[in-house]
Protein backbone atom coordinates (compact mmCIF):
# COMPACT_ATOMS: atom_id res chain seq x y z
CA UNK A 1 0.00 0.00 0.00
CA UNK A 2 0.76 3.85 -0.39
CA UNK A 3 2.79 6.04 1.94
CA UNK A 4 0.20 8.68 2.20
CA UNK A 5 0.18 12.48 3.13
CA UNK A 6 -0.51 13.72 6.38
CA UNK A 7 -4.09 13.36 7.40
CA UNK A 8 -6.35 16.08 6.13
CA UNK A 9 -8.54 16.96 8.55
CA UNK A 10 -7.61 19.08 11.81
CA UNK A 11 -8.04 22.23 13.27
CA UNK A 12 -8.47 25.43 11.14
CA UNK A 13 -5.60 28.37 11.13
CA UNK A 14 -6.35 32.01 9.33
CA UNK A 15 -3.49 31.04 6.13
CA UNK A 16 -3.67 27.46 5.58
CA UNK A 17 -5.36 25.48 8.03
CA UNK A 18 -4.68 21.93 9.03
CA UNK A 19 -6.58 18.82 8.21
CA UNK A 20 -5.80 16.42 10.50
CA UNK A 21 -2.33 16.20 11.91
CA UNK A 22 -0.55 18.71 14.09
CA UNK A 23 2.86 19.12 12.29
CA UNK A 24 3.11 21.14 9.40
CA UNK A 25 4.66 19.27 6.24
CA UNK A 26 6.18 20.95 3.12
CA UNK A 27 4.55 19.51 -0.06
CA UNK A 28 7.44 17.68 -1.52
CA UNK A 29 8.32 16.51 2.08
CA UNK A 30 8.38 12.35 2.48
CA UNK A 31 8.37 12.31 6.10
CA UNK A 32 4.50 12.75 8.11
CA UNK A 33 3.51 12.94 10.93
CA UNK A 34 1.10 11.17 13.61
CA UNK A 35 -2.32 11.55 13.11
CA UNK A 36 -3.43 13.48 16.52
CA UNK A 37 -6.98 12.32 16.22
CA UNK A 38 -9.14 9.41 14.52
CA UNK A 39 -12.10 11.20 12.32
CA UNK A 40 -14.85 10.03 10.24
CA UNK A 41 -15.59 12.23 7.37
CA UNK A 42 -19.05 12.11 4.82
CA UNK A 43 -18.23 12.56 1.50
CA UNK A 44 -20.67 14.14 -0.24
CA UNK A 45 -20.07 13.64 -4.41
CA UNK A 46 -21.64 16.05 -6.89
CA UNK A 47 -23.65 14.50 -9.94
CA UNK A 48 -21.94 14.01 -13.52
CA UNK A 49 -22.60 12.61 -16.49
CA UNK A 50 -25.78 10.38 -16.69
CA UNK A 51 -26.70 11.06 -12.99
CA UNK A 52 -25.67 15.06 -13.60
CA UNK A 53 -28.52 14.84 -16.39
CA UNK A 54 -31.16 13.06 -15.24
CA UNK A 55 -31.67 12.03 -11.27
CA UNK A 56 -28.73 14.12 -10.34
CA UNK A 57 -28.31 12.59 -6.75
CA UNK A 58 -24.37 12.22 -6.80
CA UNK A 59 -22.65 9.66 -4.34
CA UNK A 60 -21.44 9.74 -0.80
CA UNK A 61 -18.85 7.47 0.73
CA UNK A 62 -16.88 7.89 4.20
CA UNK A 63 -13.38 8.43 4.62
CA UNK A 64 -11.81 7.35 8.06
CA UNK A 65 -8.45 8.78 8.74
CA UNK A 66 -7.34 6.29 11.51
CA UNK A 67 -8.32 2.93 9.53
CA UNK A 68 -6.15 1.30 6.82
CA UNK A 69 -6.46 -1.02 3.94
CA UNK A 70 -4.42 -4.52 3.87
CA UNK A 71 -6.41 -5.12 0.46
CA UNK A 72 -9.15 -3.42 -1.35
CA UNK A 73 -10.83 -5.88 0.82
CA UNK A 74 -9.32 -6.48 4.43
CA UNK A 75 -9.10 -3.29 6.79
CA UNK A 76 -5.97 -2.77 9.79
CA UNK A 77 -5.20 -0.14 12.00
CA UNK A 78 -2.85 2.80 10.16
CA UNK A 79 0.89 3.15 11.20
CA UNK A 80 2.20 6.35 11.77
CA UNK A 81 2.26 8.36 8.21
CA UNK A 82 -0.50 7.00 6.67
CA UNK A 83 -3.64 9.12 5.93
CA UNK A 84 -6.68 6.48 5.98
CA UNK A 85 -9.09 5.31 3.72
CA UNK A 86 -12.42 5.53 1.51
CA UNK A 87 -15.02 3.32 2.33
CA UNK A 88 -17.70 3.24 -0.40
CA UNK A 89 -20.64 0.86 -1.80
CA UNK A 90 -20.83 0.82 -5.82
CA UNK A 91 -22.62 -1.78 -7.84
CA UNK A 92 -20.89 -5.04 -9.53
CA UNK A 93 -16.98 -4.62 -8.28
CA UNK A 94 -15.65 -8.12 -7.69
CA UNK A 95 -19.18 -8.92 -6.48
CA UNK A 96 -18.42 -7.20 -3.21
CA UNK A 97 -20.31 -4.88 -1.27
CA UNK A 98 -17.64 -2.15 0.19
CA UNK A 99 -14.15 -1.41 -1.12
CA UNK A 100 -11.32 0.01 0.93
CA UNK A 101 -8.60 3.10 -1.15
CA UNK A 102 -6.03 4.89 0.46
CA UNK A 103 -7.72 8.97 0.52
CA UNK A 104 -5.18 10.17 -2.00
CA UNK A 105 -6.00 7.64 -4.78
CA UNK A 106 -9.45 7.16 -4.33
CA UNK A 107 -9.39 11.32 -5.02
CA UNK A 108 -6.73 10.99 -8.11
CA UNK A 109 -6.11 7.56 -8.92
CA UNK A 110 -2.06 8.32 -7.78
CA UNK A 111 -0.13 7.20 -4.82
CA UNK A 112 1.34 10.81 -4.03
CA UNK A 113 -0.01 14.53 -3.77
CA UNK A 114 3.09 15.55 -5.93
CA UNK A 115 1.78 13.37 -8.66
CA UNK A 116 -1.50 14.86 -9.49
CA UNK A 117 -2.40 16.67 -12.61
CA UNK A 118 -2.67 20.20 -12.88
CA UNK A 119 -4.79 19.89 -15.81
CA UNK A 120 -6.61 16.80 -16.48
CA UNK A 121 -8.55 15.56 -19.55
CA UNK A 122 -9.77 12.30 -20.57
CA UNK A 123 -7.45 10.62 -22.03
CA UNK A 124 -5.43 11.20 -19.03
CA UNK A 125 -7.75 10.55 -16.50
CA UNK A 126 -8.20 6.95 -17.98
CA UNK A 127 -4.84 6.28 -18.15
CA UNK A 128 -4.04 7.16 -14.44
CA UNK A 129 -7.04 5.24 -13.49
CA UNK A 130 -6.05 1.78 -15.22
CA UNK A 131 -2.14 2.31 -14.09
CA UNK A 132 -3.43 2.20 -11.08
CA UNK A 133 -5.79 -1.06 -11.41
CA UNK A 134 -2.76 -2.73 -13.07
CA UNK A 135 -0.83 -2.23 -9.56
CA UNK A 136 -3.63 -2.12 -6.86
CA UNK A 137 -7.17 -3.08 -8.57
CA UNK A 138 -6.32 -6.63 -10.72
CA UNK A 139 -8.15 -8.39 -7.96
CA UNK A 140 -11.27 -6.89 -8.32
CA UNK A 141 -10.76 -5.87 -11.95
CA UNK A 142 -8.75 -8.07 -14.18
CA UNK A 143 -7.86 -7.49 -17.97
CA UNK A 144 -9.29 -8.74 -20.47
CA UNK A 145 -8.25 -11.97 -22.28
CA UNK A 146 -6.51 -9.76 -24.37
CA UNK A 147 -5.01 -7.81 -21.48
CA UNK A 148 -6.81 -4.46 -22.52
CA UNK A 149 -8.50 -2.55 -19.82
CA UNK A 150 -12.01 -4.06 -18.51
CA UNK A 151 -15.57 -2.36 -18.40
CA UNK A 152 -17.51 -2.05 -15.50
CA UNK A 153 -17.70 0.54 -12.45
CA UNK A 154 -14.16 -0.12 -11.16
CA UNK A 155 -12.75 3.54 -12.56
CA UNK A 156 -15.34 5.29 -9.56
CA UNK A 157 -12.66 3.87 -7.26
CA UNK A 158 -10.37 5.93 -8.17
CA UNK A 159 -9.86 9.59 -9.26
CA UNK A 160 -13.14 10.82 -7.91
CA UNK A 161 -12.09 14.45 -8.22
CA UNK A 162 -11.53 14.44 -11.69
CA UNK A 163 -15.32 14.22 -11.79
CA UNK A 164 -16.94 15.73 -9.62
CA UNK A 165 -16.42 18.64 -6.98
CA UNK A 166 -16.72 16.82 -3.29
CA UNK A 167 -17.75 17.97 0.25
CA UNK A 168 -16.72 16.45 3.34
CA UNK A 169 -17.95 16.17 6.80
CA UNK A 170 -15.79 15.25 9.39
CA UNK A 171 -16.64 14.46 13.44
CA UNK A 172 -14.11 13.05 15.88
CA UNK A 173 -14.20 9.28 16.51
CA UNK A 174 -11.76 7.69 18.60
CA UNK A 175 -9.63 4.49 18.10
CA UNK A 176 -11.29 2.17 20.03
CA UNK A 177 -14.46 2.99 17.73
CA UNK A 178 -12.04 2.43 14.64
CA UNK A 179 -10.61 -1.23 16.47
CA UNK A 180 -14.44 -2.30 16.69
CA UNK A 181 -15.63 -1.24 12.96
CA UNK A 182 -12.47 -2.86 11.51
CA UNK A 183 -13.41 -6.35 13.21
CA UNK A 184 -16.95 -5.97 11.91
CA UNK A 185 -16.20 -5.30 8.48
CA UNK A 186 -13.43 -7.64 8.73
CA UNK A 187 -15.51 -10.78 9.75
CA UNK A 188 -18.89 -10.17 8.09
CA UNK A 189 -19.46 -11.29 5.06
CA UNK A 190 -18.78 -8.49 2.36
CA UNK A 191 -21.04 -10.09 -0.42
CA UNK A 192 -22.54 -7.41 -3.44
CA UNK A 193 -26.12 -6.15 -2.04
CA UNK A 194 -26.16 -2.70 -3.52
CA UNK A 195 -29.81 -1.53 -4.43
CA UNK A 196 -31.12 1.85 -5.24
CA UNK A 197 -33.92 2.06 -3.56
CA UNK A 198 -33.33 0.21 -0.07
CA UNK A 199 -29.59 -0.44 -0.16
CA UNK A 200 -27.57 2.50 -1.79
CA UNK A 201 -24.36 4.19 -1.52
CA UNK A 202 -26.09 6.70 0.89
CA UNK A 203 -27.51 3.26 3.15
CA UNK A 204 -23.88 2.02 3.44
CA UNK A 205 -22.44 5.56 4.79
CA UNK A 206 -25.72 5.87 7.26
CA UNK A 207 -24.54 2.67 8.43
CA UNK A 208 -21.39 3.32 9.52
CA UNK A 209 -21.92 6.39 11.03
CA UNK A 210 -24.64 5.38 12.85
CA UNK A 211 -21.98 2.20 14.04
CA UNK A 212 -20.29 5.28 15.92
CA UNK A 213 -22.93 7.22 16.84
CA UNK A 214 -26.33 5.27 16.80
CA UNK A 215 -29.25 7.28 15.31
CA UNK A 216 -27.34 10.11 13.88
CA UNK A 217 -28.27 9.83 10.28
CA UNK A 218 -31.47 8.89 8.98
CA UNK A 219 -33.65 9.45 5.98
CA UNK A 220 -36.53 11.28 5.00
CA UNK A 221 -39.83 10.03 3.79
CA UNK A 222 -40.84 13.90 2.60
CA UNK A 223 -37.95 14.82 0.32
CA UNK A 224 -36.65 11.86 -1.14
CA UNK A 225 -39.97 9.24 -0.56
CA UNK A 226 -38.26 7.37 2.20
CA UNK A 227 -34.97 6.50 -0.50
CA UNK A 228 -31.58 7.51 1.28
CA UNK A 229 -29.88 9.87 -0.49
CA UNK A 230 -26.20 11.96 -0.34
CA UNK A 231 -27.98 14.95 0.17
CA UNK A 232 -30.23 14.02 3.22
CA UNK A 233 -27.66 12.19 4.50
CA UNK A 234 -25.14 15.07 4.61
CA UNK A 235 -27.68 16.96 5.39
CA UNK A 236 -28.25 15.31 8.93
CA UNK A 237 -24.75 15.03 9.08
CA UNK A 238 -24.42 18.76 9.49
CA UNK A 239 -27.06 18.86 11.73
CA UNK A 240 -25.99 16.42 14.26
CA UNK A 241 -22.37 18.51 14.13
CA UNK A 242 -24.04 21.27 15.09
CA UNK A 243 -25.92 19.54 17.95
CA UNK A 244 -22.50 18.10 19.11
CA UNK A 245 -20.05 20.56 18.88
CA UNK A 246 -17.45 18.47 21.24
CA UNK A 247 -17.15 16.20 18.10
CA UNK A 248 -15.25 18.76 16.45
CA UNK A 249 -16.96 19.14 13.33
CA UNK A 250 -15.82 20.42 10.58
CA UNK A 251 -16.74 21.00 6.84
CA UNK A 252 -14.60 21.38 3.74
CA UNK A 253 -14.62 21.67 -0.29
CA UNK A 254 -12.50 19.32 -2.30
CA UNK A 255 -12.45 21.00 -5.68
CA UNK A 256 -12.78 19.20 -9.12
CA UNK A 257 -9.49 19.13 -11.00
CA UNK A 258 -9.27 22.05 -13.40
CA UNK A 259 -9.08 19.95 -17.26
CA UNK A 260 -11.34 19.51 -20.51
CA UNK A 261 -13.89 17.03 -18.13
CA UNK A 262 -17.07 18.77 -17.94
CA UNK A 263 -18.08 19.86 -14.46
CA UNK A 264 -19.76 18.27 -11.88
CA UNK A 265 -23.63 19.35 -11.22
CA UNK A 266 -25.39 20.91 -8.03
CA UNK A 267 -26.32 17.98 -6.27
CA UNK A 268 -30.01 17.50 -5.63
CA UNK A 269 -32.24 14.96 -3.35
CA UNK A 270 -35.35 12.63 -5.18
CA UNK A 271 -38.21 15.15 -5.18
CA UNK A 272 -35.79 18.29 -5.79
CA UNK A 273 -34.66 16.43 -8.83
CA UNK A 274 -38.26 16.02 -9.90
CA UNK A 275 -38.98 19.91 -8.79
CA UNK A 276 -36.38 21.69 -10.24
CA UNK A 277 -36.73 19.62 -13.91
CA UNK A 278 -39.49 20.70 -16.24
CA UNK A 279 -38.96 17.70 -18.27
CA UNK A 280 -40.60 16.07 -15.04
CA UNK A 281 -42.56 18.45 -14.22
CA UNK A 282 -44.89 19.94 -16.77
CA UNK A 283 -45.76 16.04 -17.69
CA UNK A 284 -46.79 15.63 -13.84
CA UNK A 285 -48.95 18.45 -13.90
CA UNK A 286 -50.60 17.26 -16.40
CA UNK A 287 -51.76 13.93 -15.52
CA UNK A 288 -51.55 14.06 -11.75
CA UNK A 289 -51.38 17.94 -10.86
CA UNK A 290 -52.55 16.48 -6.89
CA UNK A 291 -48.88 14.32 -6.92
CA UNK A 292 -47.21 17.69 -8.59
CA UNK A 293 -48.55 20.42 -5.85
CA UNK A 294 -47.63 18.12 -3.07
CA UNK A 295 -43.96 17.73 -3.81
CA UNK A 296 -43.94 21.78 -4.47
CA UNK A 297 -45.19 21.74 -1.66
CA UNK A 298 -42.85 19.61 0.37
CA UNK A 299 -40.04 21.08 -1.62
CA UNK A 300 -40.26 24.69 -0.56
CA UNK A 301 -41.69 23.62 3.04
CA UNK A 302 -38.52 21.56 3.66
CA UNK A 303 -35.22 23.69 5.04
CA UNK A 304 -32.54 24.60 2.25
CA UNK A 305 -29.16 22.45 2.46
CA UNK A 306 -25.95 24.14 0.70
CA UNK A 307 -23.02 21.72 1.49
CA UNK A 308 -20.67 24.61 0.67
CA UNK A 309 -21.67 27.52 3.02
CA UNK A 310 -18.54 28.33 5.19
CA UNK A 311 -16.99 25.85 4.15
CA UNK A 312 -12.99 25.45 3.86
CA UNK A 313 -11.25 24.33 0.58
CA UNK A 314 -8.63 21.40 0.30
CA UNK A 315 -5.83 22.96 -1.62
CA UNK A 316 -2.53 20.82 -3.46
CA UNK A 317 -0.47 19.79 -0.21
CA UNK A 318 -3.99 18.42 1.01
CA UNK A 319 -4.31 21.44 3.78
CA UNK A 320 -7.57 23.57 4.42
CA UNK A 321 -7.28 27.03 3.24
CA UNK A 322 -9.81 29.52 3.56
CA UNK A 323 -11.67 30.27 -0.31
CA UNK A 324 -10.18 33.01 -2.83
CA UNK A 325 -12.15 36.42 -1.94
CA UNK A 326 -13.21 38.88 -4.47
CA UNK A 327 -10.16 40.85 -3.82
CA UNK A 328 -7.46 38.01 -3.74
CA UNK A 329 -9.46 36.68 -7.23
CA UNK A 330 -8.87 40.44 -8.54
CA UNK A 331 -5.14 40.24 -7.24
CA UNK A 332 -4.13 37.11 -8.75
CA UNK A 333 -6.31 38.16 -11.87
CA UNK A 334 -3.76 41.13 -11.66
CA UNK A 335 -0.46 39.43 -11.42
CA UNK A 336 -1.66 36.45 -14.72
CA UNK A 337 -1.67 40.34 -16.31
CA UNK A 338 1.23 41.41 -15.24
CA UNK A 339 3.49 38.51 -16.31
CA UNK A 340 1.48 38.22 -19.93
CA UNK A 341 2.55 41.84 -20.83
CA UNK A 342 5.62 41.18 -19.19
CA UNK A 343 6.68 38.51 -21.33
CA UNK A 344 7.52 38.17 -24.99
CA UNK A 345 5.44 35.08 -25.93
CA UNK A 346 2.02 35.22 -27.11
CA UNK A 347 -0.29 33.47 -24.29
CA UNK A 348 -2.82 33.09 -26.80
CA UNK A 349 -0.69 31.26 -29.18
CA UNK A 350 0.97 29.06 -26.32
CA UNK A 351 -2.97 28.09 -24.82
CA UNK A 352 -3.45 27.05 -28.23
CA UNK A 353 -0.39 25.22 -28.92
CA UNK A 354 -0.96 23.18 -25.36
CA UNK A 355 -4.51 22.37 -26.35
CA UNK A 356 -3.47 21.01 -29.89
CA UNK A 357 -0.32 19.15 -28.11
CA UNK A 358 -2.00 17.21 -25.42
CA UNK A 359 -5.33 16.63 -27.87
CA UNK A 360 -2.83 14.58 -30.23
CA UNK A 361 0.14 13.60 -27.33
CA UNK A 362 -0.06 10.33 -24.80
CA UNK A 363 -0.21 10.27 -21.46
CA UNK A 364 2.66 8.43 -19.57
CA UNK A 365 4.57 8.40 -16.51
CA UNK A 366 8.06 9.27 -15.10
CA UNK A 367 10.76 7.20 -13.53
CA UNK A 368 9.16 9.02 -10.36
CA UNK A 369 5.57 7.88 -11.33
CA UNK A 370 4.89 11.31 -12.14
CA UNK A 371 2.47 12.09 -14.54
CA UNK A 372 3.91 13.31 -18.03
CA UNK A 373 2.16 13.65 -21.78
CA UNK A 374 4.52 13.33 -24.70
CA UNK A 375 4.52 12.76 -28.57
CA UNK A 376 7.27 11.48 -31.00
CA UNK A 377 8.30 13.62 -34.26
CA UNK A 378 10.69 10.96 -35.84
CA UNK A 379 13.80 10.00 -33.72
CA UNK A 380 12.43 13.05 -31.29
CA UNK A 381 9.92 12.64 -27.94
CA UNK A 382 8.63 15.53 -26.82
CA UNK A 383 7.38 15.44 -23.11
CA UNK A 384 5.57 17.99 -20.75
CA UNK A 385 5.40 17.08 -17.32
CA UNK A 386 1.68 17.88 -16.13
CA UNK A 387 1.86 17.19 -12.32
CA UNK A 388 4.15 19.70 -9.27
CA UNK A 389 6.65 17.10 -8.84
CA UNK A 390 7.61 17.16 -12.94
CA UNK A 391 6.01 19.97 -14.69
CA UNK A 392 9.85 21.95 -14.23
CA UNK A 393 12.38 19.02 -14.50
CA UNK A 394 10.61 16.60 -16.76
CA UNK A 395 9.14 19.46 -19.68
CA UNK A 396 10.84 19.76 -22.60
CA UNK A 397 9.13 22.65 -24.26
CA UNK A 398 8.39 25.50 -21.56
CA UNK A 399 5.98 26.97 -23.75
CA UNK A 400 3.52 24.22 -23.75
CA UNK A 401 4.01 23.88 -19.62
CA UNK A 402 3.14 27.56 -19.68
CA UNK A 403 0.28 26.77 -21.78
CA UNK A 404 -0.82 24.39 -19.60
CA UNK A 405 -0.97 26.69 -16.14
CA UNK A 406 -2.47 29.66 -18.35
CA UNK A 407 -5.46 27.14 -19.16
CA UNK A 408 -5.78 25.68 -15.31
CA UNK A 409 -5.07 29.24 -14.25
CA UNK A 410 -8.49 30.81 -16.40
CA UNK A 411 -10.50 27.89 -14.60
CA UNK A 412 -9.25 29.00 -11.20
CA UNK A 413 -9.86 32.35 -11.93
CA UNK A 414 -13.11 32.03 -13.05
CA UNK A 415 -15.46 33.64 -10.73
CA UNK A 416 -17.86 30.11 -10.80
CA UNK A 417 -15.10 28.10 -9.40
CA UNK A 418 -13.18 30.57 -7.63
CA UNK A 419 -15.02 30.18 -4.62
CA UNK A 420 -13.84 26.63 -4.77
CA UNK A 421 -10.08 27.55 -4.97
CA UNK A 422 -7.57 28.05 -2.44
CA UNK A 423 -5.55 31.24 -2.20
CA UNK A 424 -1.99 29.10 -1.53
CA UNK A 425 -2.86 27.11 -4.70
CA UNK A 426 -3.47 30.00 -7.48
CA UNK A 427 -0.10 31.62 -5.66
CA UNK A 428 1.82 28.47 -6.51
CA UNK A 429 0.67 27.96 -9.85
CA UNK A 430 1.42 31.96 -10.92
CA UNK A 431 4.73 30.99 -9.29
CA UNK A 432 5.04 28.07 -11.06
CA UNK A 433 4.18 30.31 -14.44
CA UNK A 434 6.31 32.88 -13.79
CA UNK A 435 9.44 30.16 -13.44
CA UNK A 436 8.83 29.09 -16.92
CA UNK A 437 8.17 32.19 -18.17
CA UNK A 438 11.58 33.25 -17.22
CA UNK A 439 13.27 29.84 -18.72
CA UNK A 440 14.58 30.14 -21.97
CA UNK A 441 12.51 28.60 -25.04
CA UNK A 442 13.18 25.27 -26.09
CA UNK A 443 15.85 24.37 -28.21
CA UNK A 444 13.52 22.06 -30.62
CA UNK A 445 15.23 22.79 -33.91
CA UNK A 446 12.97 25.23 -35.76
CA UNK A 447 9.42 26.03 -34.58
CA UNK A 448 6.67 24.46 -33.24
CA UNK A 449 3.91 23.76 -35.17
CA UNK A 450 0.67 21.78 -35.24
CA UNK A 451 -1.27 20.12 -37.78
CA UNK A 452 -4.30 18.05 -37.70
CA UNK A 453 -1.90 14.84 -37.00
CA UNK A 454 -0.39 16.56 -34.30
CA UNK A 455 3.16 17.97 -33.29
CA UNK A 456 5.55 18.61 -36.22
CA UNK A 457 9.31 20.57 -36.40
CA UNK A 458 8.78 23.39 -39.02
CA UNK A 459 12.44 24.59 -40.04
CA UNK A 460 12.19 28.64 -40.76
CA UNK A 461 12.22 29.59 -44.36
CA UNK A 462 15.22 31.02 -45.53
Amino acid sequence: MMQAPANPFAAPTRRSLRLGWLCAILFFCPCFSVPSHAAATLLLEEPYSYDGAFSGTGHSAVYLNNVCAETPVVLRPCQPGESGVVLSRYNGIGGYDWIAIPLVSYLYAVDQPEAVPLFADAKLVAFLRDQYRRHHLKSLAPDRSDGSTPEGNWYELVGASYDRTIYGFEIETDSGQDALLIEKFNHEPNRQSYNFVKNNCADFVREVFNFYYPHALHRSVVVDLGVTTPKQIAKTAARYSRHHPELQPRSFVIPQVPGTLRRSKPIHGVVESVVAAKKYMLPLFLLHPYVAASLVAGYFGYERFDPAKNALILDASLELDTPVTRAERRSNQSRLEELTHGNLRDPLNEEKDWQRFRASAEPALDANGNPLVQTRTGDEVLQVGVSRGNILSTTGSPELAAGLLRARLHQELHPATARKTAPIDLESDLDLLQQLLSTPASGTPGTLAFTQSGLTSATPTQ
